[in-house]
């Protein structure tokens, strides 16, 4: 029998399956496995970002990062550093595929199940590779593991099966995940310079003319919120440039639609030259905000 029996990719915030690997095991024991596995999987944001949970007849291994776990079910025989090894290799390569906010808005189960085909062949890999050939990787796991080990549960014990406690869920407290970004490049110190110059145009424009007005008119409301409002959208552009973010994409589109609307409503107060020079820097940072990616990992595990 191989180590690695099942897999499947979830969503962390509901705990949607997103995609998963061909069954081909159809004993009652797998089968209450798996009924487990999706039980474990509506509460995954509650515990770490690894954890174990240990049946009589199988192994749960989970690992999440962001809104993407990996969960896989496994046999006794297989060794924990090569269950999380395969399942960070799994998170990998399934998070280079989609873009996060594809998974956010995703709404149906398995929503990306020709995902299936890479499952089936990491897990093939895993479960005949040599252990000399995944030596380094399965250390540098082990070693993670050692210095922080993954929660371990007992499905029995815990009576996560009927989702109760003591009469309360269990809850793991863990910083969330620390993604590690791209060097900022030149180009994006300038972005920074200019947005940061942008937002502060903005606010005190937005203030002074707020001071300036004895009694608020309907227009002159307008023209304030037109300069707070970019100046805001300045600032998150700024933050999404410097940390990572779920839903960048998403985010970058409306911080850009706000700045450019708020630029027109004030044709009146700002020339084209003023106007066009906000709406330059704004999609100077937008762009070097979707280029600036994650680092790539530095092992692949084996894979």
């Amino acid at each position: 029998m191989p180590m690695i029996l099942f897999a499947s990719v979830v969503r962390v915030r509901d705990g949607l399956p997103l995609s998963a690997s061909t069954d081909f095991y159809h004993t009652q024991e797998f089968l209450g496995c798996r009924r487990r596995l999706k039980i474990l999987a509506l509460r995954l944001a509650q515990y770490p970002g690894r954890g174990s949970a240990e049946s009589p007849d199988f192994n749960i291994h989970f690992s999440s990062s962001g809104n993407v776990a990996c969960m896989a079910i496994c046999s006794h025989q297989c060794p924990a550093a090569m269950a999380f090894c395969f399942l960070d290799s799994l998170w990998w390569e399934f998070t280079a595929s989609y873009d996060t906010t594809c998974i956010g808005l995703a709404s149906r189960p398995y929503a990306f199940l020709e995902f299936d085909k890479i499952i089936q062949r990491m897990k093939w890999h895993f479960n005949h590779a040599n252990s000399s050939q995944m030596k380094s990787s399965l250390e540098k796991i082990q070693e993670e593991l050692e210095f922080h080990p993954p929660a371990i549960l007992s499905l029995e014990d815990t009576d996560i099966a009927n989702g109760v406690m003591n009469g309360h869920t269990p809850v793991y407290s863990e910083p969330m995940p620390n993604f590690r970004m791209e060097p900022v490049t030149a180009l994006g110190i300038l972005s920074l310079v200019l947005n940061i110059m942008c937002a502060a145009l903005n606010l005190i424009r937005g203030v002074h003319l707020a001071e300036h007005s004895l009694q608020v008119t309907q227009e002159e409301l307008g023209n304030i919120l037109a300069f707070l409002i970019p100046f805001v959208a300045c600032l998150v552009q700024c933050h999404l440039y410097l940390f990572y973010s779920p839903a960048r994409t998403l985010k970058v589109v409306l911080m850009l639609v706000f700045i450019c609307l708020g630029n027109v409503y004030l044709h009146g107060l700002r020339n084209l030259w003023q106007i066009l020079f906000h709406v330059g820097v704004a999609l100077l940072s937008s762009h070097q905000i979707l280029t600036r990616q994650l680092q790539e990992k530095r092992s692949d595990c084996g894979v």
